[in-house]
């Protein structure tokens, strides 16, 4: 596998202003760092600093779990002991029903509805009411992590929109992540952010956190999106203050190599943070088939374990059946595949959408997808 050859021609011809991409499998570590970082000028180098976006999801996942384990969650106990806000939802009677045409929950919600996505909230691959309430209310879509309001006028917000579906009947995306958010927050009784640094510290992802110091600064690139590739935020912008609502869905920001140790974790079976047992129901598929129908472009191939999806077909050359991880909107890519041993993680500041970016994450698929069926 030759990744430079692989990657290089997208950066060459200005589709991608830079990119850091790395390949391990075992103590094998190939690493690319081709373009700049951003309007600074700066050479893209391995400790470049990226918004992972929703590369996050995979690290809530694995902190709720944590919790677990130490006994101050549930999996299947009714997140309203800490979450009281979501004690009686109400649900849309039907997928397509008007916000006021709505049913009691025939159920609790649960961590783990909250974990595979099962739960309520979230976009979805039809038309509903209430998703324009997400990201007007909520921040769900902004740009701006400090739109977001804090944890607790967060849910009071949260708590007046209806349920797609009911629990553990639909699968939708992003906002369960969010919520998990809280719910590890209030179990822990610190903010998200510090509470992360039981994860984050242990595993020695240093430049890992949901804002930038000031002496990080100069590793932190610039982020692009749309059609002529606009700046839409700089390393001095949003990141540079702590927000008051850390994302659980999306509010990462992480280096290639952070990840990496994040991804040895998961394919030595939990380390010292986690159990076998717990690894396998974040890394296997744990929902329906008719959730994978619901899902849609969103999964694609792809089953749902906690936090990211899990190959379930061999639909692309990119596709390996039993491999982890997801995508963030930031144009980040971040996998685990046990079966070869190999983590894969691909950091740009090219938003999804943008041209080239979904060719260029097709193109790194394919190279690791070959590497991990290497002798």
């Amino acid at each position: 596998m030759d990744l430079r050859a692989a990657l290089s021609p997208y950066v060459e011809s200005g589709e991608i202003p830079g990119l850091v991409a790395l390949v391990a499998r075992g103590d094998e570590v190939v690493v690319e760092c081709l373009g700049l970082q951003g309007t600074s000028g700066g050479a893209m180098a391995r400790d470049s600093i990226f918004r992972g976006a929703s590369i996050t999801k995979p690290l809530t996942a694995a902190l709720t779990l944590v919790l677990v384990e130490e006994g101050l969650l549930s999996l299947d106990e009714p997140v309203a002991r800490l979450l009281p806000e979501l004690a009686s939802p109400r649900v849309l009677r039907t997928l397509e029903s008007d916000l006021d045409d709505t049913v009691p929950a025939s159920g609790p919600i649960t961590a783990r509805h909250l974990l595979t996505s099962t739960a309520g909230h979230g976009f979805a691959t039809w038309e509903s009411a209430v998703t324009p309430l997400l990201m007007e209310q909520l921040g769900q879509a902004s740009d701006d992590i400090h739109d977001v309001p804090p944890p607790d006028e967060w849910m009071r917000r949260l708590s007046a929109i209806p349920l797609m579906h009911q629990p553990g009947e639909g699968w939708t995306y992003n906002a369960a992540y969010d919520v998990l958010a809280v719910l590890v927050a209030r179990a822990a009784g610190q903010d998200f952010a510090d509470v992360a640094e039981r994860l984050l510290d242990p595993l020695g992802m240093v430049d890992s956190g949901f804002h930038v110091p000031a002496g990080r600064r100069d590793r932190f690139t610039t982020l692009y999106g749309g059609d002529s590739l606009e700046v839409r935020d700089e390393p001095d912008g949003v990141f540079a203050q702590r927000p008051a609502f850390a994302s659980g869905s999306g509010g990462l920001v992480t280096t290639a190599d952070d990840w990496l140790a994040f991804g040895r974790m998961l394919l030595s079976g939990g380390g010292s943070l986690l159990s076998e047992a717990s690894v396998r129901l974040m890394t296997s598929d744990q929902i329906t088939a008719q959730h994978r129908e619901m899902g849609g472009f969103f999964l694609d191939g792809q089953g749902w374990g906690f936090g990211g999806g899990v190959d379930t077909e061999l639909i692309d050359p990119w596709n390996e059946l039993g491999r982890y991880g997801w995508v963030g909107g930031t144009g980040t890519s971040a996998y685990v595949h046990p079966a070869s041993g190999t983590v894969a993680v691909l950091l740009t500041q090219v938003e999804l959408g943008a041209p080239g970016i979904e060719d260029l994450l097709k193109a790194f698929w394919t190279a690791t997808a070959r590497l991990s069926t290497d002798s």
